[in-house]
């Protein structure tokens, strides 16, 4: 990965489309914006948006295809959504059936993707700001784990939101929520910290996504609101097809993080 540190955006996506780059996308190309992606038929895009509108911390929306069929989302860089993004999940009737690294073959003119606002962004002011973030410094993805906070409804789309944990000392804790406070368009600061079960999370040894890192004696889990929140609102939603990033592999785009900050 630290290879990978100063790679532009644009030449990321190439190797991702050349199949030359297949990982998690955390401290890859620091700087730019990443984004997770929902790719779903028209006729559950209204719905969808709706459902992003009203959760905007699990669900920041960046951007979204002009029209369905589109491949591009010029907003964020030269790409072809089909091809850009390391690891997709192709949902069936809301169940997981597959993951690939190339979508070509299920794309047809009526879908519409959104893409929605990453932690990864954030990281990069906690760097900054001095602060140890743990999958970053273990070179992992990040612990992930669906909580028992509930997102508003939007139509078909419900569940409970998933979040991202990062350990910290306590007067390190106070500053990454400080730090984070300033980009509210990639999930903002954290939704909760210290005991995991005050928000339905049984064993955080256990991550639902991502990998485990360390957690120091006298630190304490931050919790934010993630990306993935969507994958658990298309299980309950159900669409025909659905199609996400893999939980890690994001978009990587030519959106500066800056850009996003809150001053």
């Amino acid at each position: 990965m630290n290879a990978l540190a100063d790679i532009s955006p644009a030449a990321l996506r190439q190797q991702i489309r050349r199949g030359e780059f297949t990982g998690n996308t955390s401290g890859v190309a620091p700087g730019f914006v990443q984004c997770n992606i929902v790719i779903l038929p028209s006729l559950w895009a209204a719905d969808f948006l709706r459902f992003c509108q009203a959760n905007p911390r699990p669900c920041p929306l960046i951007a979204c295809s002009a029209a369905p069929g589109d491949t591009a989302l010029p907003k964020l860089g030269a790409m072809d959504i089909r091809t850009d993004v390391s690891s997709y999940r192709v949902f069936r009737d809301g169940a997981l059936i597959n993951e690939c690294d190339n979508i070509t073959e299920l794309w047809t003119d009526d879908l519409v993707t959104f893409a929605l606002g990453c932690s990864f962004s954030f990281e990069e002011a906690l760097l900054e700001a001095g602060l140890d973030v743990r999958n970053v410094s273990e070179r992992v993805n990040v612990p992930m784990y669906r909580s028992n906070i509930p997102c508003e409804t939007a139509g078909p789309f419900a569940g409970d939101m998933v979040v991202s944990m990062r350990p910290f000392l306590p007067a390190d804790a106070i500053r990454a929520i400080q730090v984070c406070s300033r980009f509210p368009a990639v999930h903002g600061a954290p939704l909760h910290f210290g005991d995991p079960a005050a928000i339905g999370i049984e064993n955080i040894a256990a991550p639902d996504y991502g990998d485990l890192v360390s957690i120091h004696e006298g630190e304490v889990p931050l919790f934010w609101a993630c990306g993935v929140t969507p994958q658990v609102a298309l299980e309950k939603a159900a669409p025909p097809l659905a199609i996400t990033h893999s939980p890690g592999c994001m978009l990587v785009t030519d959106l500066r993080n800056a850009e996003l900050a809150v001053l």
